[in-house]
């Protein structure tokens, strides 16, 4: 059985398939797919974590130094 997360992004890509057909990716499914879902991922961590970055990097198993760099990234402050 799925998570409830799995399932959601099963749905979401299966439907972004359907809709773009046989149109080709210039940079590739995955980096889409990674590009468009981390910023938000960041964004929630660190809200649900009061804009705590040790707590966010933490949650998200990752050193706050990458965490840094991803908000910056992504034009997160």
């Amino acid at each position: 059985m799925q998570s409830a997360l799995s399932e959601c992004v099963s749905r979401t890509v299966r439907r972004y398939l359907a809709d773009i057909g046989d149109t080709e990716f210039g940079e590739g499914l995955h980096a889409l797919v990674i590009r468009e879902v981390e910023g938000p991922l960041l964004r929630e961590v660190l809200s649900f974590h009061e804009g705590n970055q040790s707590r966010a990097a933490a949650a998200l198993g990752i050193n706050r130094a990458t965490l840094r760099k991803k908000l910056a990234a992504h034009g997160i402050s």
